[in-house]
Order: structure tokens, then C-alpha cells, then sequence
């Protein structure tokens, strides 16, 4: 009877070490199950950052203005208008100056200049001056806008309304008289910066005398 009981209790003893074997085999299963959940949704939030990371900073760094060119008028002793020539880098997509700003500055004052629509000089009108008066922001104007200028506009984009560089296109943004005259020997820095992509660098220092009327300045 002795042998009867105990061999009862050493199949119960076995079957209750399976049942916790399982128990602990499925909370495993369990476990990792959630980890590689974890991680599949972590590789792939981190992956979608990663591409969109790499298209932010493809934009930045192969898109944008590039300036070309600066180039000041003389009125009297001072530099009254400054004509900033302009394109889309390579690969630029396409740049909206409505949404362009100029941030310019002469270490005593700083000013942000918008588009005005009342300062755009199609192509057809510039008549191989682009600096006639009217072309430029005037009076009040000159110290919160600048115009436009077109030079080369093949499909037609750069309106008015709604003026829009694209591939192949060369404008003069025009900056009236932002500083009430430029002296000589004066530092002038600043950015001309679009909605996407990199800015154009503006820095130059003004000759030491005004002895012709036009000015090679960047």
C-alpha cells in the first residue's frame, strides 16, 4: 500500500513540474512576443525619421538662392539702391518671393524686407537700366520692402502676383533706400532667405570713396 501511494505522488510531482515548465515556456513566448513588437515599431518610427531627416536636409543642402551678384548706385555721397541678382541653386524646387524675406543689416540697423507686387519690372520694361528709380521701393517702402526685377523668365512664372523662380530663371531683387544712403567704408551683411532650402549670403564692404556711379559691391 506503501508503494501504491507513493508512486501516486511521484506521477503527481512530475506532472506538476510539466505544468510549471509550460507555464513559464508560454510566458516566455509571451515576453519576447511583446519585445519584438517593441522593437519592429521602434525600427520602423525610427526609420520614417530617418527618411524624412534625409529629404529635410537634401533640401537644405542642395536647394535655395543662390546670389550671383550685388551691385550699388551712387545719388549724391552715398549708396541709394542696391540690386541683388538672384537664382535657384541646382535642384532648387521651385521658390515662391512672395514668401521671401531679405534680412539686411549695416551693424547700426537691421531691416526685413518682404516682396511689394507694386515693384515688379517685367523683362520687357528694364530698357538696359535696372537702376531707374522707379523700379525701386521709394519712401517708406524702402525700409519694409523690396521689388523685383525680371531678367530671364523662359516659361512665364515669375508674375506680378505671384512671383514664382524656377530653373533657368535670373532676377534683381530691388532694394531701395533701406539705410537713408550707404556711406563708404561701411560693412553690410545680411541674408536673402526663401521658404525651403539654403539662404544667399549677402557680405560686402563699401569701397573706401564713391568715385563712379555703379558699384561691383559682391
Amino acid at each position: 500500500m506503501g508503494l501504491i501511494l507513493k508512486g501516486k505522488n511521484e506521477r503527481n510531482d512530475i506532472a506538476a513540474i510539466g505544468i510549471g515548465a509550460m507555464i513559464v515556456f508560454i510566458a516566455m513566448v509571451l515576453v519576447a512576443g511583446i519585445a519584438a513588437s517593441v522593437l519592429v515599431q521602434t525600427s520602423s518610427t525610427l526609420e520614417m525619421q530617418a527618411l524624412r531627416t534625409g529629404q529635410q536636409t537634401t533640401s537644405e543642402v542642395a536647394s535655395g538662392i543662390y546670389i550671383e551678384g550685388i551691385e550699388g548706385a551712387k545719388t549724391g555721397s552715398t549708396l541709394q539702391q542696391l540690386a541683388i541678382e538672384i537664382k535657384p541653386r541646382s535642384g532648387s524646387p521651385d521658390i515662391d518671393l512672395n514668401t521671401t524675406v531679405i534680412e539686411i543689416s549695416d551693424a547700426t540697423t537691421k531691416y526685413i524686407l518682404s516682396y511689394d507686387s507694386n515693384n515688379h519690372t517685367t523683362a520687357s520694361s528694364v530698357n538696359g537700366n535696372i537702376f531707374t528709380t522707379s523700379f525701386y521701393p521709394t519712401s517708406s517702402g524702402a525700409t519694409t520692402t523690396f521689388g523685383v526685377i525680371v531678367l530671364q523668365d523662359a516659361d512665364g512664372s515669375c508674375i506680378s502676383t505671384n512671383p514664382v523662380l524656377n530653373f533657368g530663371d535670373h532676377v534683381i531683387l530691388a532694394v531701395g533706400n533701406a539705410f537713408s544712403g550707404i556711406s563708404p567704408r561701411t560693412d553690410v551683411f545680411g541674408m536673402v532667405i526663401s521658404e525651403e532650402g539654403s539662404p544667399g549670403v549677402i557680405g560686402f564692404r563699401t569701397p573706401e570713396s564713391y568715385t563712379d556711379t555703379i558699384f561691383e559691391l559682391q
